[in-house]
């Protein structure tokens, strides 16, 4: 058990409703930026070093925070949490989907993924602070504003600090029995837009070329990508094309989703993807796009590390195991740095983006308390 001092799951809860009651859609930076200053306000009163970079891009500021005084060994390498304040979900879900518990279960937008997991970070980082507890290493925790559209203004941020971490500790939620993740797919997201010919539908079919029809066709091609077997999967949504009945369609487009097991089944998808060509000689296919979230494999270095925090978990009480998890993180980036990755430490639950999105509360103090043991006793 840590030496910092943990409230009950109860008292827990009650501030993360807290957190929850702030809606914090990715695209709303002023939204996002109300939890920031929350975050950043309570943890540099608790003595920590608390650096705001300005949001960009319609996105809100990153967070990050620093505790080295504390540390036995203030210029050994840090330990790196991750997590992210963005969700899902737009303004105003919380009031047809407000925060309740039922049972076991406490409900409400973006409790799952991931404020419990960011909030559980947040709070063991800030009674270390009070407690003036001793940990082996510093601690940085990094509290990110557009994690749900693919880190694009925090993934440097990311990267940068993972690169001087001795391990990344990243608090998604866990698997709904408690597994954390060790190795996760990587995922590509692409655009592809379709140039057709316009024309009359009734009376000059012949002259046009429908986007419409070659879209569908190169969805068709897309699909021969999926090999369930290999473990890669492509998925083609949104899609949208013309504008009316009577008229050959001249614009039509599709997002395409790409998940893949390792580096080098990404490359074989990514270029035939890029490669894409049309099958109507009168349309023209632009493809852009690449791998967001490079492939995550599991490594003896991150064996590890699952290792010695599965231990610490035993001590709160918690039993956890492994899994690999087809949806990306910001583990990915700290992984592909070969830095050592343990993910799915947050809260237990189930419904991620969906209406039933909960958290199994009673054990917030356990999860609380295992992020507090590892920052006090993880370090070389």
């Amino acid at each position: 058990m840590p030496s910092a001092p943990i409230a009950s799951s109860q008292d827990l809860l009650a501030e993360l409703s807290d957190w929850v009651k702030i809606e914090t859609p990715t695209r709303n930076a002023a939204q996002v930026n109300r939890l920031v200053d929350l975050a950043a306000r309570q943890l540099a009163a608790a003595g920590a070093t608390v650096e705001r970079i300005p949001g960009r891009d319609g996105f809100g500021d990153n967070l990050a925070v620093r505790a080295s005084a504390q540390a036995v060994d203030p210029s050994a390498r840090p330990i790196l949490f991750a997590g992210h304040l963005d969700t899902v979900w737009p303004v105003g879900t919380i009031d047809a989907m407000p925060f309740r518990i039922d049972g076991d279960r406490a409900h409400g937008p973006g409790i799952l993924d991931m404020k419990a997991g960011s909030f559980a970070a947040f709070y063991a980082l800030r009674s270390i602070l009070t407690g003036k507890i001793r940990t082996k290493a510093p601690i940085v925790l990094l509290l990110t504003p557009d994690e749900e559209v693919g880190s694009p203004t925090s993934q440097a941020l990311i990267e940068t600090e993972a690169a001087l971490a001795q391990a990344a500790i990243i608090p998604e939620p866990a698997w709904h029995d408690g597994r954390c993740v060790t190795a996760r797919k990587g995922v590509g997201i692409f655009d592809v837009e379709i140039q057709g010919v316009n024309s009359h539908a009734g009376s000059a079919f012949a002259d046009g070329a429908s986007a419409v029809l070659e879209l569908a066709r190169q969805i068709v091609r897309l699909n021969e990508l999926v090999d369930l077997d290999a473990d890669v999967t492509v998925n083609v949504a949104p899609v949208s094309g013309g504008y009316t009945t009577n008229v050959i369609a001249d614009r039509a487009n599709a997002g395409v989703d790409l998940r893949v097991p390792d580096a080098a089944a990404g490359e074989r998808a990514v270029d035939a993807i890029l490669g894409l060509k049309p099958f109507d000689p009168r349309c023209k296919v632009a493809v852009t796009g690449g791998m967001n979230r490079p492939a995550w494999a599991e490594t003896p270095e991150s064996l590890a590390l699952y290792d010695r925090v599965r231990a610490m978990a035993a001590a709160t009480g918690l039993s956890i195991t492994k899994m690999h998890r087809g949806g990306g993180s910001d583990g990915n980036f700290t992984a592909a740095l070969g830095i050592p990755t343990i993910d799915g430490l947050g809260c237990a639950g189930t419904g991620a983006h969906a209406p039933h999105e909960h958290i199994l509360w009673r054990e917030l103090d356990s999860r609380v308390a295992l992020m507090a043991t590892i920052m006090e006793e993880l370090g070389a």
